[in-house]
């Protein structure tokens, strides 16, 4: 089965001190690496707040106890941008992803504010692509139109199921018509926009898979991405596990899913994202390529490349401490450069999930690295018959999109 390793980063308690404020010489001083350029820039925010804690979700997601701090909470997010405007400052802004959370709590009038705060303060590419998570559970058949006029240009909506059962069993706040009128209003509003699905779940069996493809499919998603259910720690469907298929039923179910988005023209462009042709992700291509994203907002994970160094950086994670710090105009909660050794691993984490792979040079203009560093883990991978090589290009095979974890294990650093 196709998946992927986490990964894990140390994140500091909300209670140890801020990283200090440092200026853009820190970031430019002499290192290890040589970059020859920059990557293409995203932006992420994250929005923390949800209706309901889902027991399968691990993200930074809190309930929502009354309306949440709209305002206040987007005064610290800019006060996280300005700071952060130096480390950045003159790079093109090539896509823009809110997320959470459920980012559909907010108002369209809030979404334009922040669209716009982001706008007047970076160089967004002419046709940025801004996305905006939303869930059928805060939907208002206005609302999507609402935020197509405050500057959102895609829209993803977190369905997980049509089936009321297994919504229930997902701890989902909308139920099966919500659901569909969600994706038709989304379909009304937007060019472009995602349907995201779920499958393994709790009693689920092929039939059942198969009448919520069939569901999703009739709605013309032209972005459909569909995540096998995994059972995270430090969640409640970890304490308390629920019956899940086995992996054989998991496999036939990727399979049916894999041969069923092909016939209705959905090209399989990464492992749990399928696209019509010219509707891909282009944020989540981004993070795919090993692109730079400036992340803002509560436990909000950034990547910034500088000429000798790569950095990533952890926001505070409790929206309340977030804002406190963030608006004293000290976000960062962690802050850490990653090193040679582990550079190879994690361009690999993220290139190996494209279906059309990677080619060399982008491997040594987004590491630094030469291509020595890696020469011995392609030699065994395609020994293996995990990876092909055809000139500049390295994609994995079949067998190692199946069994993707075996072929990104093989860049681990010592």
């Amino acid at each position: 089965m196709a998946v992927s390793i986490p990964i894990r980063v140390p994140v500091q308690a909300d209670s140890q001190p801020a990283v200090p404020a440092r200026d853009l010489a820190h970031y430019m001083r002499p290192g290890l690496l040589q970059l020859p350029a920059l990557p293409p820039l995203s932006v992420y925010v994250h929005l923390p707040w949800c209706l309901r804690k889902c027991p399968y979700c691990d993200f930074n997601s809190h309930e929502v106890a009354g309306e949440p701090p709209f305002d206040r909470y987007l005064d610290a997010v800019l006060a996280d941008l300005e700071a952060a405007l130096p480390l950045v400052w003159g790079r093109t802004v090539h896509s823009v992803f809110i997320g959470g959370g459920t980012p559909s709590l907010f108002p369209p009038a809030a979404i334009a504010r922040l669209v716009g705060d982001l706008r007047a303060r970076l160089k967004l590419e002419p046709g940025c692509e801004i996305t905006l998570e939303a869930n059928p559970g805060t939907f208002e058949r206005d609302r999507f139109r609402g935020y197509r006029d405050a500057g959102i240009t895609r829209l993803s909506i977190g369905v997980q199921s049509f089936d009321d059962d297994h919504l229930r069993a997902l701890g989902r706040v909308h139920d099966r018509a919500q659901a569909v009128a969600a994706a038709e209003e989304a379909a009304a509003a937007f060019e472009t926009w995602n349907l995201d699905l779920m499958y393994a779940l709790p009693g689920q069996d092929l039939a059942g898979l198969e009448r919520d493809l069939g569901q999703a499919l009739a709605l013309l998603p032209p972005h459909l991405s569909v995540y096998h259910l995994t059972v995270e720690p430090n969640t409640l469907f970890a304490k308390y596990p629920p019956p899940l298929p086995d992996d054989d039923l998991a496999y036939a179910m990727l399979d049916r899913i894999t041969e069923v988005t092909a016939v209705q023209g959905l090209e399989r462009y990464e492992v749990s994202a399928y696209a019509k042709p010219g509707h891909a992700c282009q944020h989540n291509l981004n993070y795919w390529e090993f692109g730079d994203y400036l992340g803002l907002g509560a436990g909000a994970h950034g990547k910034l490349s500088f000429a000798h160094r790569v950095v990533r950086q952890i926001r505070f994670r409790d929206p309340r401490l977030y804002m406190d710090n963030a608006l004293a105009g000290r976000a960062i909660a962690q802050e850490q450069e990653v090193g040679r050794a582990q550079l190879p691993f994690e361009f690999m984490l993220n290139a190996l999930r494209l279906r059309h792979g990677f080619s060399l040079q982008s491997f040594f203009e987004r590491t630094g690295l030469p291509l020595s560093a890696i020469a011995p883990q392609l030699a065994e991978a395609e020994r293996r018959g995990l990876l092909e090589r055809q000139g500049d290009t390295v994609r994995p095979t079949g067998r190692g999109f199946d069994f993707l974890s075996d072929l990104q294990e093989l860049f681990v650093g010592e």
